[in-house]
Formats: structure tokens, C-alpha cells, sequence
């Protein structure tokens, strides 16, 4: 990392030119997310928390884990839980932990990558279990680069696509609600990423509405390389924004560090290494404002536009 990036985002209250920085105040928790552990199937080019095969540092998260932050977002009519990864079915507790959110009546949101620890006999039975108790409460959410092969598998690996557009096809075949979540890594602009998305998604019988944001994520870039501007308190003026639009307005991320006794909540899903953006262990104590003393608050939140909520 350059000495430029490290004065850039060094201090929390001032940014390298001595103006104050942005931050953002919690509205309302609308989401609670959980990592449910950082180890994955599959090694992404581009992974904003490197997830891989080998990465534990975020081990499985439990019942145990879970339940008491349930119950804490329960009290503060929290709407949805979002259950990411690493890849969330490699966890063997993920169909239990989904089961607990939707029998407390959140909308539940389960991201994958649609591949084998997905469709494993166990998972597919637990996956239709849960749909047909809890119906369109439960949203799965699939990560699909792009809708070629060959730019897919650029950033997942060989032999990545077909596999994903089997679970695909799967969860679209038995009624599930989807979501399939694509990058902008292309030099494609967003109008012909849709149309390509939903030529796909015609030629394969799959129930999204390309159209939809909602339906079809399309995220911003994040890559260690690059060097944002810092956000200031002036530039939400200069960009026409509010900061009650930015992610950490309205979710967190529980997460359980390798070798930590317990769990605790984070700023938002990206920023996982950072110990400036850990909050505490519950929810009252993680509701302090966020500063956004990180270049993905830039690329991905202020710049990008970019939201992991449904």
C-alpha cells in the first residue's frame, strides 16, 4: 500500500487535506447481516475478503452465535437478515440458521454462488422445506459475474459457469425467489449488461426480471489497488447525496473471528480487517456513527452507489 493511501485514510475525524470527514449516523437497522464463515469453494480473482478453500478467519458461525443478535434486531423491528459467505451452504449449520430468521418473521436473503455445496441432497431438501413454510420470505440471491462464460469464469475460475447455471436453473425450476447479483468490471455499460443478463435468462428459463434492480444487483469494482478521493462532509452537497443513503445508515455484519469467544458486529459487509470498523457485541453498541475513513466507502458506497441490502 502507498504512502499516499496510508495518509489519505489515516486519520478517522480529518481527511489528508485537514477537512472533516464524512460520516454516516444510524437511521433504522433494516438489515442485519452474518457471515457465516469465510471459507468458500471456489477463489475468486477479485474477492473483497478473499475468500477461498483455505481462508478461515472467519469460521462458521452457530446457533449459539446467532440466536442472541436475532432476537436483539427482533426488539428493533429489524426487516431483513442477509446471510453471506464466503460460500453460506459450505457452512453445515446454514439451513438451520435461515430457519431461525424466518421463524421470527424476518425476510431472509441468502447469498451463493449457486455451485456444489448448494446443491448437495441435504441442502436442496432443507432449502425446499424452508420455501414451501415460508414462501417469498426467503430470497435467494446468486452470484453471476456475467452472463457469458467466458468473462464469469475470468473472475471465478475455470469451469465455474456451467456449474452456477445448474443451481440456477434449479432454484428457478422450483419457485424460489431470486436475485442474481453481476459486477461492472466489464466496460460494459448498464443498459447492454441488463439486455445480455436477460437474453440469458430467457434462453434459460430463469425467473428474473433483468430490468429490476432489485432483481438483477449490478455492484461497483473494488479492487486494493486503486486511490479514491476521501469523502468530506462537503461532498454530499457536491454530489447530491445523503448520507442516510450509504449501506451503514441501515445494516450491519456479524462476524466471528478464528480463535475470538464471541461474535461481534461490524460497520457494514466490506470492511472485515479493519478493526476501526467493529462496533461492538450488540447491536445498541454498534448503532454509533460510522466515518468513512476507507476507500471502499468511496468506490463501493459514496461514488458507486453500491448497496449489498435487497
Amino acid at each position: 500500500m502507498s504512502t499516499t493511501l496510508l495518509a489519505k485514510f489515516a486519520d478517522p475525524l480529518t481527511t489528508a487535506k485537514g477537512e472533516a470527514r464524512a460520516s454516516v449516523a444510524m437511521t433504522s437497522l433494516e438489515t442485519l447481516w452474518f457471515n457465516t464463515g469465510t471459507l468458500c469453494n471456489i477463489e475468486c480473482a477479485n474477492c473483497y475478503i478473499d475468500s477461498s478453500p483455505t481462508n478461515d478467519r472467519l469460521i462458521y458461525l452457530t446457533q449459539a452465535d446467532v440466536r442472541p443478535w436475532l432476537d436483539e434486531a427482533a426488539a428493533l423491528q429489524t426487516r431483513e437478515i442477509g446471510f453471506t459467505g464466503g460460500e453460506s451452504f459450505l457452512n453445515p449449520e446454514m439451513i438451520t440458521l435461515a430457519q431461525m430468521a424466518l421463524e421470527r418473521g424476518f425476510e431472509t436473503l441468502v447469498l451463493t454462488n449457486a455451485m456444489r455445496p448448494m446443491m448437495r441432497p441435504r441442502v436442496q431438501q432443507g432449502l425446499l422445506d424452508l420455501k414451501n413454510r415460508f414462501g417469498d420470505k426467503l430470497v435467494m440471491r446468486v452470484s453471476l459475474d456475467h452472463y457469458t462464460s467466458h468473462l464469469h469464469e475470468t473472475e471465478r475460475g475455470p469451469n465455474s459457469f456451467a456449474p452456477a447455471m445448474e443451481g440456477l436453473r434449479w432454484l428457478s425450476s422450483h419457485g424460489f425467489k431470486l436475485a442474481i447479483a453481476g459486477r461492472t468490471c466489464w466496460g460494459e455499460d448498464e443498459a447492454n449488461a441488463r439486455k445480455g443478463y436477460g437474453r440469458l435468462f430467457a434462453a434459460e428459463k430463469i425467473t428474473v426480471n433483468a430490468d429490476d434492480p432489485s432483481a438483477l444487483v449490478l455492484f461497483p469494482e473494488m479492487k486494493t489497488e486503486t486511490e479514491p478521493p476521501e469523502i468530506t462532509t462537503d461532498c454530499w452537497d457536491i454530489l447530491g447525496k445523503s448520507p442516510d443513503e450509504m449501506m451503514c445508515a441501515t445494516s450491519r455484519m456479524i462476524v466471528r473471528r478464528k480463535g475470538a469467544g464471541h461474535s461481534v458486529a461490524l460497520a457494514c459487509t466490506l470492511l472485515v480487517d479493519d478493526p476501526q470498523f467493529e462496533m461492538g457485541r450488540s447491536l445498541e453498541q454498534a448503532s454509533k456513527p460510522v466515518h468513512l475513513n476507507h476507500k471502499y466507502c468511496a468506490t463501493f458506497c459514496v461514488l458507486g452507489g453500491g448497496s449489498c441490502s435487497a
